[in-house]
């Protein structure tokens, strides 16, 4: 298991050993006490999966506050999506700040994605299935959203991605200057 820094120092991109042969491969895609090593040492309590059917679909940019933050560990399993994750811990020095990862069934990477972060992706192809890890429940008393194309970010984007598929939800997400509890 490779585990790889990105820009902000807490996210980090893994990427499991595959061992193959003429059959296929092999890989072992979560590891608790090599995690743990790492400084990866979180209960991940519940698996979810979503499918998205067109590419530009936009889920996101998604957290939860207390008592149900959430850290994830987030994974593609068919096909592929340009995964985003936002520092929202005010007292961080990269607070604002975010990195950019893509993810593919093919190359089998994950992102690690700490609590005080939002999160959120694009599929890049039709047909993109993501599977992730999550330290705390969903609750929705607790979900918070920041605007995917809020300007004081500047995410990124493809840019292909002129009319994203969103959520009702995510169109109406307001600016990170208007959240009123991200993280201490």
């Amino acid at each position: 298991m490779k585990l790889a820094p990105t820009s902000l120092p807490d996210v980090i991109e893994i990427t499991p050993t595959r061992h193959g042969d003429d059959r296929g491969w092999f890989s072992e895609t979560f590891k608790r006490r090599e995690l743990g090593e790492a400084g990866i040492d979180i209960d991940f309590i519940q698996d979810n999966e979503s499918f998205s059917a067109p590419a530009g679909t936009l889920r996101g940019l998604h957290y939860q506050v207390a008592p149900h933050a959430q850290a994830k560990l987030v994974r593609v399993t068919g096909g592929s999506i340009l995964d985003v994750a936002v520092d929202l811990r005010r007292s961080s020095p990269t607070f604002g700040q975010h990195c950019v990862v893509t993810l593919s069934a093919a190359d089998g990477n994950q992102l690690f994605v700490p609590v005080g972060f939002a999160h959120g992706f694009v599929t890049l192809v039709d047909d993109v299935t993501v599977q992730y890890k999550v330290s705390a429940p969903y609750a929705p008393d607790c979900e918070r959203a920041v605007r995917w194309d809020d300007p004081d970010l500047a995410v990124a984007w493809p840019d292909q991605l002129t009319e994203p598929t969103l959520s009702g939800k995510d169109e109406a997400a307001p600016l990170l200057a208007d959240q009123p509890d991200v993280f201490a």
